[in-house]
């Protein structure tokens, strides 16, 4: 069900306000990131200046960038005025399963390549295998992660793009397997390095935070139910939209917020400084990583619950093609 539209009607009854909502906050999303990448990359003022009086013509342009794209948004609703709630539903999901399925690609290669890394460094392998100067850049996070981490982290999207599988089951055996070796070691052989735990916690963080979107569009979160059990579709629909919005999406903007709040906030700063852990040169490069993943956490959340927002719209004006979810078995 991760990308199949066979079931699901293209055109439908037309949905202009929902689906300019709907499409609105993922151009809103869309300049919130860009602006980001302007600030912290670019030293661009943002909008903050213009709300405080003190208003440039670099401000303006961040304002711009909103307008621009929540501009497109509008226009991609009106020309297509006829197309369904399930169809830009599933359209939303299936490119939030492909960005979800690149960054399980990602951490995995990443995860592979600093730990075999981070060993190498701790026994001294480095220091035989390449000159003096080219060792010590393995010991810089601001080398191995332009380096390094990054094209690894391109690699992943590219082998997402060709790939159907989001992963989950794989990344889980990886953590079984590495959490295996930290028992063997520690036990059989009485070798324990710091980059064996970072490893598993770096994977962990990953499995549970990339896989949130997919487990709402499976309806697997936790649901606290007292009436929403004897409910109808209808009604349910109507639930589901209205919890999408105010606990959802409002949730999710609060973390991008305050993470992405400039370049100290903390989300950005651990990036921008490629910050590492107190283990320093004994564990694994990926502390900053880390520190995204509770963004991406947000941002995949977002563009699950619009697509949550536009499914349970249809449930509520009781249109064709409704998903029944399997119950889980007990």
């Amino acid at each position: 069900m991760a990308t199949d539209f066979s079931d699901i009607p293209r055109n439908g009854d037309p949905a202009i306000v929902p689906r300019l909502f709907a499409w609105g906050m993922l151009g809103f999303l869309f300049a919130f990131l860009v602006n980001n990448a302007l600030v912290v990359g670019f030293g661009m003022p943002g909008t903050k200046p213009i709300f405080q009086g003190g208003a440039t013509s670099e401000s303006w342009i961040n304002v711009a960038v909103y307008v621009a794209c929540v501009g497109v948004a509008a226009f991609y609703v009106i020309s297509s005025k006829a197309t369904s709630l399930r169809w830009d539903a599933m359209k939303i999901h299936r490119f939030n399963v492909y960005l979800i399925r690149a960054m399980f690609w990602s951490v995995l290669l990443v995860g592979i390549a600093d730990s075999a890394i981070a060993f190498m460094r701790v026994e001294g392998i480095l220091a035989g295998m390449f000159s003096e100067d080219t060792t010590k850049l393995f010991n810089k996070a601001r080398w191995v992660g332009p380096y390094i981490h990054m094209p690894l982290i391109v690699a992943g999207f590219v082998i997402a793009a060709f790939t159907r599988t989001l992963g989950f089951t794989w990344l889980a055996l990886m953590i079984v397997a590495a959490e295996l070796l930290i028992v063997i070691s520690r036990f059989v052989f009485s070798y324990e390095q710091a980059l064996m735990g970072d490893l598993v916690r770096y994977w962990y963080a990953a499995l549970f935070l990339f896989a949130s979107a997919y487990t709402l569009f499976e309806e697997g979160h936790v649901r606290v139910d007292v009436l929403y059990a004897g409910f109808g579709r209808t009604t349910r629909g109507f639930v589901n939209a209205f919890g999408s919005i105010a606990l959802g999406m409002s949730t999710v903007w609060v973390i991008m917020a305050v993470g992405f709040n400039g370049k100290t906030a903390i989300i950005n700063s651990p990036i921008v400084n490629f910050e590492i852990s107190q283990a320093g040169g004994v564990g694994m490069f990926i502390k900053y990583q880390m520190a995204a993943f509770l963004g991406v956490f947000a941002i995949t959340m977002l563009i699950q619950f619009v697509s949550y927002f536009l499914e349970a719209v249809a449930d509520k004006r009781d249109e064709p093609g409704h998903r029944d979810i399997a119950p889980a078995a007990h």
